[in-house]
């Protein structure tokens, strides 16, 4: 690594010197290169809200930071945001976003373009996970905390929104036809992965049509060792149409497509994913209405095939989970003469989620059948006087969880024996309080304090059966028709900074700070009963989270530094691996992005380094050569573009450039092997034409 930094530090000083006495050095970006905005160090995703303006702690990651790490890789994307993280699993290409320890169930609102992704199924893995195609991504917007608006209808801990592309980001300014065409290559399995989008307006329509593919075969560890069943074949599209009859109005309609096929949890599985929506927008330029409705349909479909790995296939062969989620969300903003202005809404989504647990005993498994459903109101008014900001959330959010099963006598909850149902409803008032002060131009400090809950969902409620015999030792599962939602209150003590000519006439600087503490009343994780048998309960007291997120860096054209860091410490009761998976975040999470702009800023030279700390397990996990502790270690990622006056853009990345052995935090172990998981060095190679 530390050859790798001097050589950038050699190559940065030389250019920075050149461009001190050259014009070149404020030359123009390449056509078709936008302007950099949150310090990026290829092209900037023009439209995102700048993080770095709002008082609360918020991160966007653009088109270019995934490419940075090679385009196909979500998880290290998100894993470089701080306070950031993600449940990885090497077999199931599935996201699921932790944040600040918090992850599963619904603690993080995942929705792809808006639309909630509830999927979710109780086994050796997270409690849930959304599947979207990183190449047809524009970026994902980060809320950490207490999330405003319909996102945080039932989120504890944030949200994260997976935005796919739309007419806006293939057609380039003005022209009224566009697209890209591009492939990519990488060894150590990586293989090749063809994409393509196509963009026309006419009039006041406009249409998107775009299409991926990738097939990627196992790959190798640092050691060479091959991680077993880590190969996926990918199949997904997008189709967007939007009609602008005029400025106050646009209606957009949208399909987001993914079918794959990987083995996970010991089993072949299928995965299809159909996300429909439909979003309307009025606004007519007073102050009265700036109107959202937006209306989805989410269709997920889980199928299990035979085991390869298990005697006879596996009893759990035949498995099917299928998450019909619906549900709208209205938000209008009014503003009240100058100082004044208040965004409120409602939002209500509902999922119905079928499961038959294996071809051998469709009715009767772990994973339940059920519906559960959420209702919010919610506001955010800001009082603007002088140079302070004062911001009043409200929210009232009502959920309801139904479903039937069948318990065995002698339950830890003292249930009868036999057939069940349960129908529960409950309700919660959330409200938030923001005051900001931008004392100076360049600075806001602001200070925060907020109320969040967490419904208990079907699988937790209803959980039942027995683990088979075939895949370990006989467990039998209970469920709890009694479980409370969780609940958190807590503040934030955050700082922005953001200003420009600070060495030159062309840089910026950006930086965001955040400090926080929770209190977690009633967590939910997996309980086992003193006579044997697993449910989900609430665990008693109140837990403690806090930590300190930094984000930001320095922009000078012909270089660029971008730095992060997260701290997290958590007392949260610790979760069981096999029924659900732990979430604790390492203690500390480092990143440093250094790269400098060559040849007129067409080329685009850097290095990436990342730091992750010992990270804890939790007692329960500590068995055998494993230890309450995972170690630490380190990883340096190199990468180059170049973007030439055609329209045909290059580039190369070298991920894991050490080769180092590891194996990531928060991983969940390869099926059937011990060997580390985390991925060898691998080169790719990607070339894209934009015409």
């Amino acid at each position: 690594m530390r050859r790798a930094l001097l050589w950038l530090a050699i190559v940065t000083g030389t250019t920075g010197a050149s461009a001190q006495e050259s014009p070149a050095s404020t030359a123009a970006p390449p056509p078709g290169a936008a302007d950099t905005v949150y310090l990026s160090p290829l092209v900037t995703d023009a439209n995102a809200q700048d993080p770095y303006a709002e008082p609360a702690a918020k991160s966007t990651i653009g088109r270019d930071a995934i490419d940075l790490f090679g385009g196909q890789n979500l998880d290290d994307a998100l894993r470089a945001t701080p306070g950031t993280f993600t449940r990885d699993s090497p077999q199931n290409p599935g996201i699921a976003v932790d944040i600040r320890g918090m992850e599963g169930s619904g603690r993080v609102t995942m929705t792809i373009d808006g639309v909630r992704q509830n999927f979710r199924f109780t086994g050796h893995e997270a409690q849930g996970f959304t599947y979207v195609d990183p190449a047809l991504l524009a970026g994902v917007d980060v809320s950490r905390g207490a999330t405003s608006g319909a996102a945080g209808a039932g989120a504890l801990a944030g949200a994260a929104n997976f935005r796919t592309l739309a007419p806006a980001d293939v057609l380039r300014d003005g022209a009224n036809a566009g697209g890209f065409v591009g492939v990519s290559w990488g060894d150590n399995g990586g293989g090749f992965a063809p994409v393509a989008a196509g963009a026309v307006r006419t009039g006041a329509w406009s249409f998107l049509a775009a299409a991926s593919r990738r097939s990627p075969d196992d790959y190798g560890n640092g050691k060479g060792q091959t991680v077993p069943y880590t190969g996926q074949d990918l199949r997904s599209g997008l189709l967007k149409a939007e009609f602008r009859p005029s400025d106050a109005h646009r209606l957009a309609l949208g399909a987001v497509l993914y079918d794959n096929d990987f083995i996970a949890n010991s089993y072949d599985q299928t995965i299809g994913s159909r996300q429909f929506t439909a979003n309307y927008a009025y606004t007519p330029g007073g102050h009265a209405v700036d109107l959202r409705v937006n209306a989805y349909r989410s269709d997920v479909r889980m199928k299990y095939g035979t085991s390869p790995t298990l005697p006879n296939g596996g009893s759990g062969a035949g498995r099917r989970i299928e998450d019909t989620g619906t549900g709208f969300d209205a938000t209008n903003t009014t503003r009240l003469g100058e100082h004044l202005s208040s965004t409120y809404g409602v939002a209500y989504f509902h999922d119905d989620v079928d499961s038959i647990n294996s071809a051998v005993a469709p009715g009767f498994g772990v994973n339940p059948s059920g519906e559960n459903s959420i209702a919010s109101a919610f506001s955010d008014t800001t009082l603007r006087y002088g140079i302070t900001d004062t911001i009043l959330g409200l929210r009232y959010d009502r959920y309801h969880v139904e479903g039937s099963g069948s318990v065995t006598a002698g339950n830890p909850l003292g249930m009868p024996a036999g057939r069940y149902a349960v129908d529960r409803s409950g309700g919660a008032f959330n409200p938030s309080l923001t005051f900001a002060v931008t004392p100076l131009p360049w600075l806001q400090p602001y200070l925060r304090w907020s109320r969040t809950f967490r419904p208990p969902t079907v699988s937790e409620t209803l959980m039942g059966g027995d683990h088979p015999a075939d895949g370990g030792p006989t467990q039998t599962f209970y469920p709890n028709p009694f479980l409370k939602p969780e609940k958190s209150r807590g503040w934030e003590l955050g700082v922005n900074v953001g200003t420009d000519r600070v060495l030159r006439s062309d840089d910026r600087l950006r930086a965001k700070v955040t400090v926080y503490r929770n209190a977690v009343d009633d967590y939910v994780t997996a309980t086992f009963a003193p006579a044997g048998g697993a449910f989900f309960g609430n665990n008693p007291g109140t837990s403690i989270v806090k930590g300190v997120e930094v984000e930001g860096g320095y922009d000078a054209g012909f270089a660029f530094a971008n730095l992060t860091y997260s701290h997290t410490d958590s007392d949260l009761k610790s979760q069981v691996n096999g029924l659900g998976a732990q979430s604790y975040l390492p203690d500390e999470v480092y990143g440093a992005t250094l790269g400098a702009r060559l040849a007129e800023r067409r080329l685009t030279i850097g290095a990436r380094w990342s730091k992750v700390s010992r990270s804890f397990i939790g007692e329960e996990n500590a068995y055998g050569a494993n230890r309450p502790w995972e170690p630490g270690y380190d990883l340096v990622d190199l990468f180059a573009n170049y973007v030439f006056d055609s329209g045909l853009e290059l580039r190369a990345n070298v991920a894991n450039a050490d080769d180092t052995v590891y194996t990531p935090a928060l991983s969940t172990p390869a099926a059937g092997t011990s060997v580390e998981t985390g991925r060898g060095r691998t080169w790719s190679l990607t070339a894209k034409y934009t015409f």
